[in-house]
């Protein structure tokens, strides 16, 4: 199945009928394509999204980003709740949404390494460009 994993109806189709999930995406919200590939992502090295941080912060800005990481996890919890009932009802287990993502096999990814901020990331993301490349 190709799908979009922001919206995890494909994925939770996928995991139903056994097959395999490539993801086609631009980002996640709340990193979760950093944590259901379990990519490190500490928040005193990696900047948050619309922080405007770069990769040289200072006390206060990664003090910052450590806030801004714990605000998205509360947010991403509530926004992403139905999607996790929705699995849990279909695949007749209790599923989280890092659960559901790692079940991804191939994460196609349309930014540039060169452009985006660096950082590690697992074998199966594959970086395939975008529109801005």
């Amino acid at each position: 199945v190709l799908t979009d994993p922001v919206v995890p109806c494909g994925q939770i189709l996928a995991l139903h009928l056994s097959i395999p999930s490539v993801f086609f995406l631009r980002g996640l919200p709340c990193s979760f394509d950093l944590q259901a590939t379990q990519c490190p992502d500490p928040p005193s090295y990696v900047p948050r999204t619309f922080s405007d941080n770069s990769d040289h912060m200072t006390f206060i800005q990664r003090v910052e980003n450590l806030f801004l990481k714990s605000s998205e996890s509360f947010l991403c919890n509530f926004v992403y709740l139905p999607f996790e009932l929705l699995a849990s009802d279909v695949l007749h287990r209790p599923v989280t949404m890092k659960e559901l993502l790692s079940h991804g096999s191939i994460w196609l990814k349309r930014m540039d390494f060169v452009f985006e901020y660096p950082m590690p990331v697992m074998p199966n993301i594959v970086f395939i460009g975008g529109i801005n490349c």
